[in-house]
């Protein structure tokens, strides 16, 4: 009984995480939709319609007073603004014949201006009266086409939705860091017998503030501060350190590197542990907040929130630019697309509000960076073509951007399924 009782907790629980996971994925999508939405109404660009999802409409009403869509659609894991005549498609003129009165040279336009009202019909063999259902009369949707506004404008509109990507993260880590304080790295401890506290090298739960002056909050962090350092020299190391007393106090250690600190990649935990002197099989690395060690004021929690989500932002820039040159394999599992960063985001939301807050702050700065890249199909891609437009006073071929994008989705899209079924692999 109590096995099926833990049973049925691990599968509430994991379901619960999952749930959790897409809400996130969704509530930061929508955020970034809305950034393109409020920047478009504010500088007068025409918007037919908002939706959050995609696929067919679970939901979906028009505005009687704008005239725009807001959809809610099936699929959880995106959504649109659509912009008027912002894809080619809808640039291109359609001419439709209008039927004209010369067409019908037995009837005149006076004629069909003082003809009768058309009267209801009898339906044959139920003689029952049917009556046409008068369409209910929406306004059109006001603003200029996406493609009409000039090109500083269309970036505003583009950029916008990274910007509000980063800003939420930014607000879930001040309420992250003012709840539970800032979130540093620390020295995890999963051997057998009880660890010695040394004043000459890091000790187990020790709360790693900085490594030569530079702040540690990512394990990334010790790859950027100890790379090129050899074996033999010297690093000043600060901590946070409980005492026998119980209290933690901060101390300063003068610590000699083990070994060379030359990283395969920012991934390469293996080396921090041999420079530390740390066995890895009973040494880790982790994240905790020090709530409960070091009070913060409230201008330090924001400057600490700037500055961590900066360094999230560098782990994502990092993390790409190592995989473009080869340091990072694909079949290192350190990467992967929208199914491991859920698998990934419900783990964090099944082990409490701080690693969910964590995982939440860190998807948005994800989401700010990776929209902003140069890549086809991405925001960024479509601001370095009004950039071009900018320049050149004409813009390149509308055919031939939409080309561009069309196949930078299909590669993003493949590239995903890739990773994703890479990961499920290994």
């Amino acid at each position: 009984m109590q096995i099926t009782s833990l049973l049925a907790g691990n599968v509430w629980r994991t379901i619960g995480g999952v749930a959790i996971a897409v809400g996130i994925l969704l509530v930061m999508v929508t955020v970034h939709e809305f950034g393109h939405y409020i920047a478009g109404k504010l500088l007068g660009f025409k918007i037919n319609e908002f939706s959050v999802g995609f696929g067919p409409a679970l939901f979906k009403k028009r505005s009687k007073k704008t005239g725009e869509q807001f959809s809610l659609r099936i699929i959880p894991l995106g959504g649109y603004c659509a912009f008027d005549g912002e894809d080619y498609e809808e640039e291109e003129e359609k001419t439709v014949k209008e039927p004209l009165f010369e067409d019908f040279p037995q009837a005149s336009k006076a004629d069909a201006e003082s003809a009768p009202p058309a009267t209801p019909k009898a339906e044959e063999g139920t003689g029952e009266i049917v009556k046409a259902e008068k369409a209910e009369a929406y306004p059109e949707p006001k603003g200029a086409k996406f493609n009409d506004q000039a090109p500083w404008k269309r970036i505003i509109v583009l950029i916008a939705g990274a910007t509000m990507n980063y800003i939420l993260a930014v607000l879930i880590t001040i309420i992250m860091f003012s709840i539970y304080g800032p979130v540093h790295s620390y020295i995890g401890y999963a051997g057998k017998e009880e660890a010695v506290i040394s004043e000459t090298s890091l000790s187990a739960w020790d709360i790693v503030l900085s490594v030569d002056g530079k702040d540690i909050y990512l394990s990334s962090d010790y790859t950027k501060a100890l790379n090129g350092k050899k074996q033999g020299e010297s690093v000043s190391v600060e901590v946070l350190r409980e005492n026998a007393e119980g209290e933690w106090t901060e101390k300063t250690l003068t610590i000699t590197l083990h070994a060379d600190c030359d990283f395969k990649n920012m991934t390469d935990m293996a080396t921090v542990y041999n420079a530390f002197g740390l066995d890895g099989s009973q040494y880790y690395l982790g994240n905790v907040a020090d709530r409960d060690v070091t009070g913060e004021g409230f201008f330090s929690v924001i400057g600490k929130s700037f500055t961590y989500t900066w360094k999230c932002a560098g782990v994502v820039l990092r993390s790409l630019g190592e995989l473009l040159t080869g340091k990072i394999s694909l079949f290192d599992k350190t990467m992967g697309g929208p199914g491991t960063t859920i698998v990934a985001t419900a783990q964090q939301a099944s082990a409490g509000v701080l690693p969910t807050l964590n995982i939440a702050a860190f998807i948005g700065v994800n989401l700010a960076v990776f929209n902003l890249l140069p890549i086809p199909a991405l925001d960024g891609c479509k601001v370095i073509f009004c950039i071009i437009e900018w320049i050149r006073k004409k813009p390149v071929n509308r055919k031939v951007e939409t080309m561009i994008h069309f196949i930078g989705i299909i590669f993003l899209f493949g590239f995903a399924i890739l990773l994703d079924v890479l990961q499920w692999l290994l």
